[in-house]
């Protein structure tokens, strides 16, 4: 059986803090280990069939292929394919391929432009594979996905009709390593037709697991030459699309250019073209063909004004997919530009900075920490929050301070396989200048400071985007981000990165700090004395000739005595009462005497008290945002994290806490914390003991 959720979730984290995940240490996706596999194969000598992701029409998905050429497919290896296969010839170059049966030129544009970076490509292509001795019919490739890298293992049977690929396919037909490549990012997609659609910024992030920049080109910046420039000095990945046409499909508009289509920047060049310098775009068509028909293209005459070096440099003149064509031209037929790179520097083109990273997985979860946006005034700010400190710059950056020193990025994370599957949320964030009277605040931000204090800097909208984000300028200080949901309520996990100039201070902001928590110990210190005797009195009503009370006479005791017809229907179960008895039987009796349950007794009588009076609704239950409140008032801390969790444990299906539900949850929080507080000796918790205390907490 495998382990629950919350312990793979601790897994994946302690995993990740230990650097596996990353590019140098890569998850085995699926649980499937490249070098086993191929040391199986060649020891048993088979050629290896992928059963996680079968050679067969559920790899291919739905919607792509018509049912009768879905009857047609079968599936071959490369040399059933064509004579002496070779995974690459004479290097790995755009021009080598062209697209396939399948819309997704989002991904080959991306693969064209990923072909210009060594580093980056070999980091995602490993290239030691070959048709050779070892050959087991087993290749592998590697991708960041969601904040971590996989490594991505397939078999090579490829799908064809009548003996021709399907999909993408090599202008050299003994060449397969776009089709391979493929097809593992269709495994990591679900199918080969989950990768229909798209954007090229989606593989462009999966290709490099590093800094995204888009840009609007409806309304370019007025550095767009200057960072095109620097980025492709800085060996980025550049592509960008066009607007959609009347319809869906990829029309070829009169000039060349298709409709709703995604290319790939392959070059920028200055020319002197009678007299006046112009900024060039170079720019390929993943279709392997159609082009530019306007300036610059291959047949234009403006070819003629310029220098015949530059014209033998730029200049070939094929039906290959690539053109020319002016940066003004450029900004009028497409509409956004995708650059990533591994390092941010091309962001402001400065050596002297080095630029900070920082991401953060987080999670909105319905009616604990989904508070939707600013709309949303009683409950946006229940919104996790993370709290920045920008630091002064220093040296040669310090003359650049107002310029813009920080980009955020928030990206939502799939809760399934197929990608067609995923409905993206609208998604966004704000960020707040901390002022004076809150540099004190610990904790959440209450729903006060959001009704008096606008944001200083935000995403321009919220969009159901993968990844939305904002590049701006922050001068030294403190300052609240906020990533949300549009709507209120509704549940994803998200990534939040951010990059700065500056030495930057990040933290999670949701640990509750409750100035009632000296009031709630007072409630339970007072009272002793005669009252203490006269629960005594009451107890021994119930307890054995031992003067002890089991769970069973605990549980009966609660009920008529605890549960009255002011809350909803229910009782104490029993389950509750022999955890009630575990952890307040200091003497391991398994029952309570006189000064155990006396002290539970008052624990209970208070707790009661504040279910009631968080209880606003009047429902006998607890809201899930009424949870929060009523954890608070127990003098408890609590971080998101934590309060989703036991949200998960303890509510309903409806997602309402019960008396008994609440009194358990924060008797068995308030024995975790006194457990850890004296493992720590007043040091922070160590992160194995803080994972125990989340498993102990959820069972």
């Amino acid at each position: 059986m495998p382990p629950p959720g919350v312990c793979i979730n601790i897994l994946n984290a302690r995993n990740l803090k230990e650097g596996y995940g990353t590019i140098t240490n890569p998850e085995k996706y699926l649980s499937q280990d490249f070098e086993q596999i191929k040391q199986h194969c060649l020891i048993k000598q088979v050629r290896y069939i992928d059963e996680m992701f079968p050679p067969d029409k559920r790899s291919i998905g739905t919607g792509t292929l018509s049912p009768a050429d879905l009857q047609r497919v079968v599936w071959l290896r490369p040399h059933r394919i064509g004579p002496n296969p070779n995974f690459e010839v004479d290097g790995m170059s755009r021009l080598d391929f062209g697209q396939g049966a399948i819309g997704n030129c989002w991904f080959l544009a991306s693969v064209g432009s990923l072909t210009f970076q060594d580093y980056i490509l070999k980091q995602v292509v490993p290239l030691e594979q070959k048709f050779d001795e070892d050959y087991c019919g087993l290749f592998h490739f590697r991708f960041w996905r969601f904040g971590r890298w996989l490594d991505v293992v397939i078999d090579d049977k490829l799908p064809t009709i009548n003996g021709r690929l399907i999909f993408v396919h090599s202008k050299n037909p003994t060449e397969f390593w776009p089709a391979l490549l493929e097809k593992a990012y269709a495994k990591v997609c679900g199918s080969y037709s989950d990768m229909n659609a798209g954007t090229p910024a989606e593989a462009l992030v999966d290709f490099t697991g590093g800094v995204h920049m888009c840009v609007d080109l409806t309304e370019p910046p007025p550095n767009l030459w200057d960072l095109m420039c620097r980025a492709g000095q800085s060996k980025s990945l550049i592509g960008c699309g066009t607007p959609q046409g009347e319809t869906s499909a990829n029309t070829v508009s009169p000039n060349g250019i298709v409709q709703g289509h995604a290319y790939t920047v392959t070059g920028v060049k200055q020319l002197m073209s009678r007299g006046q310098l112009v900024n060039m775009v170079r720019l390929w068509n993943p279709w392997g063909q159609g082009e530019w028909k306007g300036d610059w293209s291959d047949q234009s005459p403006l070819w003629q004004t310029v220098s015949p070096q530059d014209r033998e440099m730029c200049l070939a003149v094929a039906d290959d997919g690539e053109f020319w064509m002016t940066l003004e031209d450029f900004c009028k037929f497409y509409n956004d530009l995708d650059i990533c790179c591994l390092c941010p520097d091309f962001l402001d083109g400065s050596t002297s900075c080095h630029w900070k990273t920082s991401m953060y997985e987080g999670r909105w979860v319905a009616g604990t920490t989904a508070g939707g946006c600013m709309n949303n005034r009683d409950s946006y700010w229940t919104n996790p929050q993370y709290r920045v400190k920008i630091e002064e710059l220093f040296s040669e950056c310090s003359a650049n301070q107002g310029e813009k020193n920080m980009l955020v990025s928030l990206m939502q994370k799939p809760d399934k396989r197929n990608r067609r599957l995923v409905q993206n949320l609208h998604i966004g964030f704000a960020v707040f200048e901390v002022t004076k009277e809150y540099k004190a605040q610990s904790g959440k931000f209450p729903a006060s400071f959001f009704n008096v204090n606008k944001p200083v800097a935000e995403s321009k909208k919220y969009m159901n985007a993968r990844e939305v984000m904002e590049f701006t300028m922050l001068m030294p200080g403190e300052y609240l981000i906020v990533p949300s949901t549009f709507n209120s309520n509704e549940t994803a996990s998200f990534i939040l990165t951010i990059l700065s100039k500056a030495e930057t201070h990040v933290h999670e902001n949701s640990d509750g700090h409750n100035h009632e928590h000296e009031e709630v110990e007072e409630a339970m210190q007072t009272g002793k004395g005669e009252d203490d005797e006269n629960k005594r009195t009451f107890f021994r009503q119930y307890s054995d000739k031992y003067e002890e009370v089991d769970a069973e006479q605990l549980q009966r005791l609660l009920n008529e005595k605890i549960w009255t017809g002011d809350l909803k229907a229910g009782s104490f179960s029993i389950d509750a009462c022999r955890s009630m008895v575990a952890l307040m039987d200091t003497s391991i009796t398994g029952k309570l005497n006189g000064e155990e349950f006396v002290r539970l007794w008052k624990k209970v009588i208070t707790y009661k008290d504040i279910f009631l009076r968080t209880d606003v609704s009047n429902s006998g239950t607890l809201s899930l945002s009424e949870l929060r409140n009523a954890i608070m008032a127990s003098g408890k801390r609590i971080n998101d994290d934590m309060l989703n969790l036991l949200a998960l444990r303890y509510g309903s299906s409806s997602g309402h806490i019960t008396l008994e539900s609440f009194i358990s949850l924060i008797l068995r929080f308030e024995c975790m914390n006194q457990i850890f507080n004296q493992l720590s000796n007043g040091m922070n918790m160590t992160l194995r003991e803080s994972e125990w205390m989340y498993v102990s907490m959820y069972t």
